[in-house]
């Protein structure tokens, strides 16, 4: 019988490559072609930036490594919906991304966008993983962990805004139509933001039922994703 620790990192390295094999899909498939620049480009970044990801919540926080490789019992009904709607449409900028800036060409960014598109890239990633190391019940969906003593996490980036995960998650959608170059792209990226506005609202209700201490936390923290805003 293989070791929870050894059997962790297989279950790990199987998502990794199965997680870039279907991005890679995605980029190239659509485009109809292996010699695009900005694909792989964008498909190195990926692997890289989950490769630095996974080495630091290997070292800060591996329990959310292991709860976000399965979905947990008990996850709301409503997530699960969500998800059924937000997933297409997410992976639905890589499709038309591939269609547009290559196959097609229905329309062209200028050189600088890619610059900002990794900028937002990075920033969006930096905060992301920052609220997972932080937080080890940062889950895939929505659910009271309370099996696992879920509590409020009000450090880190947890201090400023209630869902800063959600936030970095924006600068990732908006990054992609920008670092492949394509704009009809932007159309599911903006969609995408939009979905997860809805379910940040509908966890935010969740936890204020149902996670003791949460409706204090949302008094000393106000604002759900931007500061000062919402």
């Amino acid at each position: 019988m293989i070791a929870p620790s050894n059997e962790l990192t297989i279950r790990l390295i199987v998502a990794v490559v199965a997680g870039l094999s279907l991005l890679a899909v995605l980029v190239f498939w659509p485009a109809g072609r292996l010699d695009w620049l900005e694909g792989w480009l964008y498909l190195g970044l990926s692997g890289a930036t989950l490769f630095g990801n996974l080495l630091y919540l290997w070292r800060v926080n591996p329990t959310v490594i292991e709860h976000r490789l399965r979905m947990g019992p008990g996850t709301k009904r409503w997530d699960k919906i969500w998800g059924g709607f937000f997933t297409p449409v997410f992976l639905a900028s890589y499709v038309i991304a591939g269609l547009d800036a290559v196959r097609f060409g229905w329309s062209a960014m200028p050189a600088g966008s890619w610059a900002l598109g990794l900028a937002l890239w990075l920033a969006g990633n930096a905060l992301l993983t920052w609220s997972m190391g932080v937080n080890p019940f940062f889950e895939k969906t929505v659910r009271i962990q309370t099996e696992r003593g879920h509590r409020v996490i009000d450090t880190g980036p947890y201090r400023w805004v209630r869902h800063p995960g959600y936030l970095g998650f924006f600068g990732w959608c908006l990054s992609t139509p920008l670092l492949l170059g394509s704009w009809w792209a932007l159309l599911p990226a903006l969609l995408s933001i939009v979905g997860l506005v809805i379910r940040t609202a509908l966890e935010d209700r969740t936890l204020r039922q149902e996670l003791s201490g949460y409706a204090a936390y949302a008094t000393r923290v106000p604002y759900r994703l931007i500061p000062g805003v919402w």
